[in-house]
């Protein structure tokens, strides 16, 4: 597996994200599809910053489960045990310097369960093939929200605790555009999570985010602002993704 990120860390105003963009030609990725190796990400204020593509991973099965709550398992109703986490992405476009909201795409969730694993997937550790557990997508409103309630992940040994993503657009003739990174928590936070059940019972992680070689490439800019709320955490991430 390969990791397309490099370092980008200050905020750049939105003059200063179109002068980089049209002065890299690293923009596009060859290949069937044309995949952009950056998205910007922001809010709706004057200011964007750009952060990285990180790796698909292994784990990834296009499941094509249009549902918001991916608790459940669908083969069997069994949920997921663990702290509840409300995450939204706000996804907008980045166009001649202005970021609009981007109705219409397809954003897909995966991550491991309170204890460390994936569903659909063969691992040395375990076997889930059939099982649809922690997967997902929605499709962004015209707000560009596209909204999921999940449980805080665990952990497995060499990773820090983290969710994918990926988003896609429609397709189109001859090109199509996909987004592909990974959402990471706070170790304050994740320390806290964890200390509860169902986490504590697997005990300490052994990797914390400064551990993980994935992190390490641009995950400080992919960290989800969680808040407390009455049964768990909540958290929204805005990203605007610019293509032509």
């Amino acid at each position: 597996m390969t990791d397309e990120d490099r370092p980008m860390g200050r905020l750049l105003s939105r003059r200063e994200v179109m002068a980089y963009l049209g002065a890299t030609g690293a923009v596009w990725l060859a290949g069937a599809n044309l995949f952009p190796k950056w998205a910007i990400a922001g809010t709706r204020e004057p200011s964007c910053v750009v952060r990285p593509e990180q790796t698909e991973g292994p784990y990834f099965v296009d499941e094509r489960l249009n549902r918001s709550d991916i608790r459940a398992d669908p083969t069997n109703g069994r949920v997921s045990l663990g702290t509840p986490l409300a995450l939204t992405l706000l996804v907008s476009r980045l166009n001649a310097g202005d970021c609009q909201p981007l109705p219409d795409a397809q954003v897909d969730l995966w991550h491991c369960d309170a204890q460390g694993v994936y569903s659909d997937v063969q691992d040395p550790g375990f076997d889930t093939i059939g099982k649809k557990f922690l997967r997902g997508y929605q499709v962004t409103d015209a707000h560009g929200e596209a909204r999921f309630v999940t449980v805080y992940p665990g952990w497995y040994p060499g990773r820090t605790v983290h969710i994918h993503f990926k988003i896609r657009t429609a397709a189109a003739p001859k090109r199509s555009f996909e987004f592909t990174s990974q959402l990471y928590f706070n170790d304050a936070v994740t320390d806290r999570a964890h200390a509860a059940s169902p986490y504590a019972a697997k005990g300490p992680r052994t990797a914390r985010n400064q551990h993980d070689w994935i992190f390490r490439r641009g995950g400080d800019r992919l960290v989800l602002d969680t808040t407390t709320t009455a049964d768990g955490y909540a958290a929204t991430f805005p990203i605007s993704l610019q293509f032509r």
